[in-house]
Order: C-alpha cells, then sequence, then structure tokens
C-alpha cells in the first residue's frame, strides 16, 4: 500500500466506524479536495513573492508568508488579484488548511470554522459551488454533540495533512479519488463498477479512442455517464497538445457529479475547458447547443438499466434511425446511441456494456443490425471477469466509428488474459498493450482475434457472440495409454514394497496385552492382502 493510501486509510479508520463507506468517502475526498486548493495557493503564494520554495518549505512558513503579505496594504489587493487570476481563487488565511490543522493540533480547532471556510470558497467561486455539500459536517454520525465532532475532524484533519498532494504533479489526487473510490466499492458492497472505471480499462479505452487523432490542435471529449471523470481526463495523456482539450460530461447523481468535478479541478483542468452537467442523460439529450459532437465519446455506463422507453423517442433523433427503442428494462443501446448520436463523423467512441447486447434479440437484435449495416461497429473487444468494483460479471468495450468504408467488425477475446487479483482480477501493462496493438493492425490472431466481414456477420444472423468469431477451444493432450499403464506399474509395486516393510515393522514391536488384540488384527488385515 503507497503513502498515500496508507494515510488515506488511516483517516479512514476514525470515519469507519461511524458510517457507510459511501458516506466516509465524501469527506475524505471533500478535505482532500480543501487541502489540495489550500497547499496550491501557498506554493503559489511564494512563487508570486519571488521567494524560494526551499527556504519557504512547509505550509507554517508559507501560510506566515501570506498573512504578512495580506496585512501590507499596498502589497493585497494586487496580491488577491493575482491569484484569482492564476489558480481562479483565494482563501483568507484562517481558512487555510493548514491553519485548521494547527488549531487541530493544539486542540482549540472549532467546526464552524471548517464550516466558514467551505462555505466562503463556494459562495464567491463559481466553480466550487455546491463541491463540499456532501461534507456535511453537522451529521451526527461524527459524533453526538459538537464536542465529538469536533474530535472526529480534527483527527481526520491531523492524519491527512502530511500528505504531499503537490509533489507528483497533482496526479496524487487522482490515485487518492481512485483509491477512495475502490474502497467505497468494495467495502460498502455498492454497485460501484458504472461509475468507477478501473485505471486500466480506462486507460486502453482512451488509447484506441486517441488513436489516429493525437495531433489534433483542439480536441474535445464527451462522457455522458461520467462518474468519477476518469474516461475523460486519460485520454489526454495520449494527445500531442493535451492542453487544448475540452471536457464535457454529464452525470445523473449529483454527489458524484460534484466529486467529478473536484477530479477535474484537481488534475488542473481549467474552468472554461470544463463543461458539465448534472442531470438524465437519456431523458433529456445534452448538450443540444454547440458544440454537440465530439471528436472522442467514453462511457461506462450503468449496465442494464432501466429508462422510460417512451413511444415520444422514436421522433428524438439520437434514436430515430434505428426502428426500435431499447426495452425498458435494459437501457444499454440507448447510452450506445446516444453516444454515438454525440460523435463526430471523424472521431472514436468507446462504450463499456454487458456481453448480453451482443446477442439479445428483439429490439435489441434490430438496433444491432442497423448499426452493424450501417458500418458503425468497428470493434467487439471480450474483457474479463472481475474487473469492476461491485459486479462480477465479464464486459465487452465496443468500438464504434462513423462513416466507415468498409462493414467488418474485429472481434478480440481478451478475457482469459489477466493478472489475478485478491479481490479484483486486473490488465497487466503486457495486457493492455496486446489488446491496443491487436486494434491497430487489426488482423486474425489464433484464439485471440478475427476480422469478421459483413456477410459472415449476415451469416451469423447479426449475432455478435464473441465465441462465433474466436475460438478459443484447446484440444486436450491425447492420453499416452502405455506410460499410464507403465506409471499403475510402479506405484502398485512401490505400493507392495511399503506394505510389506510396514508388516516387518509393525510384527517387530514388542507391545502388552491391552494393544495385543489391536497387533493381530493389523497383521490379519495385511495377510488378506486388504
Amino acid at each position: 500500500m503507497s503513502e498515500l493510501n496508507s494515510r488515506l486509510f488511516s483517516a479512514a479508520d476514525n470515519l469507519r466506524s461511524k458510517m457507510d463507506a459511501s458516506e466516509y468517502k465524501n469527506y475524505l475526498l471533500g478535505l482532500i479536495f480543501y487541502k489540495y486548493l489550500s497547499d496550491l495557493l501557498l506554493v503559489k503564494v511564494v512563487e508570486l513573492a519571488d521567494e524560494s520554495i526551499e527556504e519557504f518549505d512547509t505550509a507554517e512558513k508559507q501560510t506566515q508568508l501570506y498573512t504578512e503579505l495580506l496585512a501590507d496594504d499596498d502589497v493585497k489587493s494586487d496580491l488577491i488579484e493575482t491569484l484569482v487570476d492564476t489558480v481562479g481563487y483565494d482563501i483568507q488565511p484562517e481558512y487555510l488548511f493548514s491553519y485548521l490543522t494547527e488549531q487541530a493540533k493544539q486542540n482549540t480547532f472549532q467546526l464552524n470554522e471548517l464550516t466558514k471556510a467551505f462555505t466562503d470558497l463556494s459562495t464567491r467561486y463559481l466553480q466550487f459551488s455546491g463541491l463540499f455539500d456532501d461534507v456535511d459536517l453537522t451529521s451526527k454520525k461524527l459524533g453526538s454533540d459538537p464536542q465529538q465532532r469536533n474530535i472526529t475532524i480534527s483527527e481526520v484533519i491531523k492524519k491527512l495533512n502530511p500528505i504531499n498532494l503537490l509533489g507528483h504533479g497533482g496526479d496524487v489526487i487522482g490515485d487518492a479519488y481512485e483509491y477512495l473510490i475502490s474502497q467505497f466499492a468494495s467495502e460498502a458492497g455498492k454497485k460501484a463498477g458504472e461509475f468507477y472505471t478501473p485505471h486500466e480499462v480506462s486507460v486502453m479505452m482512451a488509447r484506441i479512442a486517441a488513436m489516429g487523432q493525437e495531433d489534433k490542435q483542439l480536441f474535445s471529449v464527451y462522457d455522458p455517464t461520467m462518474g468519477s471523470g476518469s474516461l475523460m481526463l486519460n485520454i489526454r495523456n495520449y494527445l500531442n497538445h493535451p492542453e487544448n482539450v475540452k471536457y464535457h460530461g454529464q452525470e445523473l447523481n449529483t454527489t458524484t457529479f460534484n466529486l467529478a468535478k473536484m477530479n477535474l479541478i484537481l488534475h488542473g483542468v481549467d474552468n472554461e475547458d470544463i463543461r458539465l452537467s448534472n442531470g438524465d442523460t437519456l431523458n433529456k439529450d445534452w448538450p443540444t447547443d454547440e458544440p454537440y459532437t465530439f471528436d472522442s465519446v467514453l462511457m461506462n455506463p450503468p449496465y442494464s438499466a432501466k429508462w422510460s422507453s417512451d413511444d415520444t423517442f422514436l421522433d428524438d433523433s439520437r434514436f430515430n434511425r434505428y426502428g426500435r427503442l431499447a426495452p425498458k428494462s435494459k437501457a444499454d443501446f440507448a447510452f450506445l446511441l446516444h453516444g454515438l448520436y454525440h460523435l463526430k463523423d471523424s472521431g472514436t467512441m468507446a462504450i463499456v456494456l454487458p456481453h448480453g447486447v451482443l446477442f439479445r434479440g428483439a429490439a435489441e437484435g434490430i438496433i444491432r443490425k442497423k448499426l452493424l449495416e450501417d458500418g458503425s461497429i468497428d470493434a467487439v473487444i471480450g474483457m474479463p471477469s472481475n474487473l469492476f468494483f461491485g459486479t462480477s460479471i465479464p464486459t465487452t468495450v465496443i468500438i464504434l466509428k462513423k462513416n466507415r468504408t468498409t462493414r467488418d467488425v474485429l472481434f478480440i477475446d481478451a478475457s482469459s488474459e489477466f493478472t489475478k487479483g485478491k479481490n479484483q482480477n486486473k490488465l497487466s501493462l503486457e495486457n493492455l498493450d496486446k489488446i491496443v496493438e491487436t486494434y491497430e493492425k487489426r488482423e486474425d490472431v489464433e484464439k485471440y482475434s478475427h476480422v469478421a466481414s459483413f456477410e459472415e456477420i449476415k451469416e451469423n444472423e447479426f449475432n455478435l457472440n464473441i465465441p462465433r468469431y474466436v475460438d478459443t477451444f484447446e484440444e486436450e493432450k491425447p492420453v499416452d495409454m502405455a506410460a499410464v499403464g507403465a506409471s499403475i506399474k510402479d506405484i502398485r509395486k512401490e505400493k507392495a514394497e511399503l506394505e510389506k516393510n510396514l508388516y516387518k515393522m509393525i510384527s517387530s514391536l514388542e507391545y502388552g496385552e491391552e494393544n495385543e488384540e489391536w497387533i493381530k488384527g493389523a497383521l490379519e488385515v495385511f495377510n488378506r492382502g486388504e
């Protein structure tokens, strides 16, 4: 366990016995987020003051410098204005995380000061509006009275304070986020797979979605079910102009929406590059104004979720080309079609779905046939089971494109290539590279991949079940009966020798009257050859 994770785990100890993991992760993420903002501000203050970070190497020294600068009326207004221009906000010294930590160490911390700090930041700066709503400092789960709640949060703050959130270029916060989400999923036993996409799956999807688009000067990514936002964030790692990415995302769950917004901010994404919506992706299309199509669409929607499937959606431009709507009990194709609608003609889409979408009939079969006739399905990748937190089912990643010149489909069966984990299976770098390289080369690999022509798919009645196209059957080696016979003969010979030695050993034993009957019985067994 890394130092970051161990400190988070230790801080969680103060909350774990008091509330469900799905709740305590909100407190830890909220406080980590606030600490990051506070630490970043202080480092910027040292830089603006033309001082050396080696000299001002602690939060205490940085806080003192900040306080002294603000006490100078000739400096104060310019400093605050410059901070707002560069990092996008300012924090009063008494609300800094380091200041609150010192109070916690001296047992003078008051919970209402932290409440004021959250309120001050979220009311003065629009980008932080609502982001601390889930950090309920009045909850009785923290303690039965204000004093107990003070103690609980004081302990958490003291444990989080040593974490160096800026030491890894800001990426450490993504690790914290993913660690806590994974803890939430595994400890709480909640169905978290749909909003937490394991890092290695996210990387695979991002690499494929970026392929051929690496040199674009401006790049837009869209995730209509963004959850943590990790799918969107990963794609910039595979682009040559990562600073020019525009992030568009929607999320129904307000708590998760706020956490995704935190994640983007904490990864250094400028506010003007973030366009997010807190709403229902299927029931009301978004975005509807420009831009509404994107270079890449990445999705990990809730699997086989329910939706209205109202007949009015047959007139919706997202769905009206496909003849039927996804069934009420399984919205998988509704999510897929929504994402495809918002994909640019030159873009690439990657979506995680359960295997049922590959072969289920009725309305889903009709939609799938139309997608194949249009040539929209570029590749079908079968993933290992037990990759996602909260669900052990195997999943498939479907790659879609528009305006393809062919209607063939690449099938990759990666279901058996993974690293076995204690709770979850994982994809190794080698597993990832093999999938991505196979996708790029688009060729047959025995027992791993196959490029199926449209005619072949048509012969299979548009069923995309991967085993129909990639034969992974391993024939058993023929049994050498002569060798088996010889082995049995050797075993019998060895057995006879052991029995002979055991008989001699028992025969030579000295024994009293109380064991006489047992010894005679044992020797009789050997004599009968039993």
